[in-house]
């Protein structure tokens, strides 16, 4: 199982909507089951999921204190994947979530306040020592801010080669529990989103070999976790739903 973790201390830079969104991405190719959690107080993402006449991704109900167990529960069911959002803030809490992490991803609009934010996040993630990359979300075509923002980020980490474009119809698929992949499958943001799970895809696949923190059992073929103690794979599949 593999764990995806979108963590950023600024709020509004789309954690919550790019969560829903590459956990349909990633059923929708076969990466499945995808599981959800959110450890937002607030609760976007489980509002979102609640209304979803769709029930892939599965939604997982967790807290920060009981994250462990429910993954590795989820590693037992059968889960290949879990998409994890967080709450705007740098906590221990945050912390803790980020070191079960495979692959790290941060949102991050394209303006200097955003900009300036990504440090502490990026502290956190170095400590842990896991895979990271920024995602540029909210971006406006052919807008200079948001090419500078990319170079500014690159001298920090990764950056996600497609960038994310503010458009309405983000906002308004999740209104109804979709995702534009759902509303609006062969549109530009539908396209977006399957090349930004592409990347991530190959990011994780990437972990499975050669990835910080793994290393190869050549005797049994499984990819061991060193960091991560949910690391281990079986067979079986199942699903678990919001209780």
């Amino acid at each position: 199982m593999r764990v995806i973790v979108f963590a950023s201390q600024k709020g509004g830079s789309g954690k919550t909507t790019l969560s829903g969104h590459i956990a349909v991405a990633a059923e929708q190719d076969g990466f499945g089951p995808v599981a959800l959690v959110d450890t937002d107080p607030q609760g976007s993402l489980a509002k979102w999921w609640n209304v979803r006449e769709t029930p892939e991704p599965a939604f997982i109900q967790s807290v920060f204190s009981n994250l462990f167990h429910d993954l590795d529960h989820a590693r037992n069911e059968g889960f290949r994947l879990v998409v994890v959002d967080t709450p705007p803030a740098v906590t221990r809490a945050i912390s803790e979530v980020v070191s079960f992490a495979d692959l790290v991803v941060v949102p991050t609009r394209p303006s200097p306040h955003d900009l300036r934010a990504v440090g502490p996040t990026v502290d956190i993630v170095e400590s842990k020592k896991k895979q990271m990359m920024f995602v540029v979300n909210g971006a406006t075509a052919r807008a200079r801010i948001t090419s500078e923002a990319a170079v500014a980020l690159s001298q920090h980490g990764t950056v996600a080669p497609t960038m994310v474009h503010h458009r309405v119809d983000f906002a308004a698929s999740m209104i109804d529990g979709r995702t534009v992949l759902e509303s609006n499958p062969n549109g530009r943001s539908s396209k977006e989103i399957r090349d930004l799970w592409s990347y991530m895809k190959e990011r994780l696949q990437r972990v499975e070999t050669i990835g910080a923190g793994y290393v190869e059992d050549v005797q049994t073929s499984n990819v061991v976790s060193q960091v991560n103690a949910l690391g281990q794979r079986t067979p079986a599949f199942g699903r678990r739903v919001l209780q």
